[in-house]
């Protein structure tokens, strides 16, 4: 077998849709499609030296990466059956969980959440203060501008104390380079970087520092794959997680690898996304030296904000067992050393 990857190109900071293949074969049970949140950015990196460093293969899957376009379409590919396996948020999870969809967080690869506000430096914003009066974007849907109000109560403002304002995703940065508003609701993994390509400093206010510290992405599999394939999802798992801390461990290496597959990005910006996004690998809860493991506390602090901001209704009985399962986990420490196949 052979590796391949379809190579794509980035135009101003944004890149477009592409499809990461890993070793050829004819189908079946040994093939498996993975869709990400959106579509590829340099935050990706891991996935793309999963595949190019011969993880999946070692495990005998024939990986195919697809583009997301939101964590709520993720996890409806994987519950439709269009996918196999999401990289999705974990809010987006549990909401669609509370709608009566059948999946489970199976490797939690985002043990923190990437949840910022995101402006340049020299133009007025340089800590959460600075923020009264000022104009921030976002989408106009997603978790986290739902969960804004939260922010903002954890800062001691009120509605009309920041201006929000609706945006694209793929207006936000060229509106903030322009001076059109003075910040946007970001996931810092995906913006900075961005903004860092084009040759600005990105200022960084990381909910996390508010104490708003959730589990961000993990992988999402339908409790009928689960029950189907248990043992493909186990080795899956094992070669995400592996793939995942080689990068974090080779970043330089692993930007060579993106690089082959994305045009427009320098190195020093590619190794800046991966990480920051491996700075997230560990949470703060019991299973803190466990990479990808999930515990009922964490889980339920998403229920418990995803009653009050994410329109989980009320009256949902959804409990962690509902929402995770770690039984399909060989657990590594975050910190342990890597080496590919």
């Amino acid at each position: 077998m052979r590796n391949s990857i379809r190579g794509i190109s980035a135009i101003t900071g944004m890149v477009l849709l592409m499809t990461v293949s890993g070793c050829v074969s004819n189908g079946g049970k040994n093939s498996m499609t993975l869709m990400l949140d959106v579509g590829y950015l340099p935050k990706h990196a891991p996935f793309i030296s999963a595949v190019e460093r011969g993880f999946f293969k070692e495990e005998g899957i024939d990986l195919t990466v697809m583009p997301g376009s939101g964590s709520t379409n993720t996890v409806t590919s994987v519950v439709t059956g269009k996918v196999d396996v999401g990289w999705a948020d974990f809010g987006a999870t549990v909401t669609a969980q509370g709608r009566g969809a059948e999946v489970k967080q199976v490797n939690l690869l985002q043990a923190r959440s990437a949840y910022a506000v995101v402006g340049l430096a020299g133009t007025g914003i340089k800590g959460w203060d600075d923020l009264r009066g000022k104009t921030v974007a976002t989408e106009g849907g997603g978790a986290m501008t739902a969960m804004w109000p939260f922010a903002m109560s954890k800062l001691g403002l009120k509605e009309g104390d920041v201006n929000v304002v609706p945006a694209s995703s793929a207006s936000k940065i060229p509106g903030l380079l322009a001076g059109q508003w003075d910040a946007n609701l970001a996931l810092y993994v995906s913006d900075q970087p961005a903004i860092d390509a084009l040759g600005r400093k990105a200022v960084v206010l990381k909910w996390s520092d508010l104490g708003i510290d959730l589990y961000g992405n993990g992988i999402v599999a339908s409790d009928e794959k689960l029950k189907k394939d248990p043992d493909q999802i186990r080795r899956f798992n094992r070669a995400m997680q592996k793939g995942f801390l080689w990068a974090c461990g080779h970043p330089a290496d692993a930007a060579k690898d993106f690089q082959k597959q994305v045009s427009g990005y320098e190195t020093k910006t590619i190794t800046l996304a991966i990480n920051a996004q491996c700075a997230l690998n560990r949470g703060t809860g019991e299973s803190v030296n466990q990479y990808g493991v999930m515990d009922d506390a964490g889980v339920q602090k998403i229920i418990d904000v995803a009653h009050k901001f994410l329109g989980l209704k009320q009256g949902s009985n959804l409990t962690p067992e509902d929402v995770y399962s770690n039984s399909y986990l060989t657990p590594l420490n975050s910190t342990e050393t890597i080496q590919a196949p």
